[in-house]
């Protein structure tokens, strides 16, 4: 039976003393009181292994997700912040990396240029010698860059994964392509499918409760998991609840397992093997199945 890997939780502590706010954020701006492991335990009905993603209230303070991956190393793997573009001196991101990943953090976000502040940009943005760095990283030490981006960002998301090929990239929440009164914008769904042919890119499904319409058991968004194991094989498709993040399942308990369902049940047309490596094989391959660099 497959063991899910849940790729995508948002946590936070609600002992601020221990894991205080980034200076200039307060409780107001949080989605939650608090995301812990324990709440995605009592949610999913059991302790899976999960990929814990930096949240911002913390900033650039991993603190709360390292310790977590140091008491189960096991079962947590992280996702991690480092700045590319900062006006201000910080230590070289690939450096920045190579430390955060000794704690086990082997993924770091990136933003695309539609979820960036609002400025200028060159129609090629990830032209900057901060992410060359970050993609020369990744090809050589087995990190992943993980992208919250939008379908306008991944011609340029792809440029840079044909430039250095042995970088292995994730697309969050597909890409940023969703199914709206059970249509998927074709545009869209064309500019994802189109980096299927790149090897080092793959994609996150989900949250499945936030592409579509957002009712179990979640059929509206079949046509979009289709079309993305088809252009990248289900061994580049991960599963993710995004839990903790900013939409909210509407009946939290009964949904998750629908969530999952979906791809274990109700998706008939993936194999067994298909089904088990979405839903944790090509997770584990990624996100857990790397040790941290020396």
């Amino acid at each position: 039976m497959t063991t899910v890997h849940d790729a995508h939780v948002h946590v936070w502590s609600a002992d601020q003393i221990r894991y205080p706010l980034a200076p200039g954020l307060d409780d107001g701006d949080l989605w939650l009181p608090s995301f812990t492991p324990d709440d995605h335990e009592s949610i999913a009905g059991g302790r899976l292994p999960i990929n814990l993603v930096q949240m911002t209230w913390y900033g650039l303070d991993h603190r709360y997700i390292l310790d977590l991956i140091e008491s189960e190393p096991a079962r947590f793997t992280g996702t991690g912040i480092v700045p590319a573009i900062c006006d201000v001196s910080l230590p070289r991101p690939d450096r920045t990396m190579l430390e955060l990943a000794r704690g086990g953090i082997r993924a770091f976000r990136l933003r695309g240029r539609a979820a960036q502040p609002a400025r200028e940009h060159a129609e090629h943005w990830l032209e900057h010698k901060a992410y060359e760095l970050m993609f020369g990283c990744a090809a050589e030490h087995g990190l992943v860059l993980s992208f919250l981006c939008a379908p306008s960002d991944l011609t340029e998301i792809g440029r840079m994964c044909e430039r250095f090929p042995e970088a292995s990239v994730i697309l969050d929440h597909c890409g940023g392509v969703r199914v709206r009164n059970s249509t998927i914008e074709s545009g869209d769904l064309r500019s994802l499918l189109a980096l299927g042919v790149l090897p080092g890119v793959n994609v996150k499904f989900g949250p499945v409760h936030g592409l579509g319409g957002g009712v179990a058991p979640f059929a509206d968004v079949l046509p979009l998991l289709h079309a993305v194991v088809d252009a990248y094989g289900a061994g580049r498709v991960l599963w993710e609840s995004d839990l903790g993040g900013p939409v909210q399942m509407q009946n939290p308990q009964e949904d998750f397992g629908a969530c999952v369902a979906l791809v274990s049940d109700v998706a008939d047309f993936l194999t067994a093997e298909q089904r088990e490596q979405i839903l944790g094989g090509t997770a584990r391959r990624l996100l857990w199945g790397r040790p941290p660099p020396p």
